[in-house]
């Protein structure tokens, strides 16, 4: 019997929930996830309209992803199956929280594999550093646009915006 887990976590993101939201699509989380980048196999304007397909390699396995819901600006959320691993749900919506996001992050999984029980129970009890890193991650990329974002006001010409 495979082990399936629901976990929901919790990060703040310094950003109004509009612009929060950017950084959960999927090419916006391109910004601050290293390793991230999903493949569309068919031309894609609107990376957040349900239907849309995309792939990640991480960690070494394809997942395929299909974007199932999105609420611009507050929600989105996706199906995700790494064949012959893991399949579930991830969901992402935000809520204001003064000038900030409160950022609510589901993921339910459930193990193809007796062999992914573990990896999957491994995740679930790192789950909260796991929501740290995006947290980590997210504030470092908006400390380096307002650096960015200074110096180009300044007239530093060398400062070029960075796409990472």
């Amino acid at each position: 019997m495979s082990t399936a887990r629901r976990m929901t976590g919790h990060l703040s993101v310094d950003l109004r929930p509009g612009e929060a939201f950017q950084l959960f699509t999927p090419r916006g989380e391109q910004d601050w996830s290293h390793g991230w980048h999903p493949h569309f196999p068919t031309s894609v304007d609107d990376d957040t309209k349900p239907g849309v397909v995309f792939e990640t390699h991480g960690h070494g396995r394809p997942t395929i992803w299909l974007v199932t819901e999105c609420e611009t600006g507050l929600r989105i959320a996706y199906a995700r199956v790494t064949p012959g691993h893991l399949a579930g749900t991830v969901t992402v919506a935000i809520s204001s929280r003064g000038a900030a996001s409160d950022v609510e992050v589901t993921y339910q999984l459930t193990a193809l594999a007796s062999a992914a029980d573990d990896e999957l129970s491994e995740f679930a009890d790192g789950y909260p550093a796991y929501l740290h890193s995006w947290h980590d991650a997210i504030a470092a990329l908006l400390r380096r646009r307002r650096t960015e974002q200074a110096a180009m006001v300044a007239g530093n010409p060398a400062s070029e915006p960075s796409h990472t």
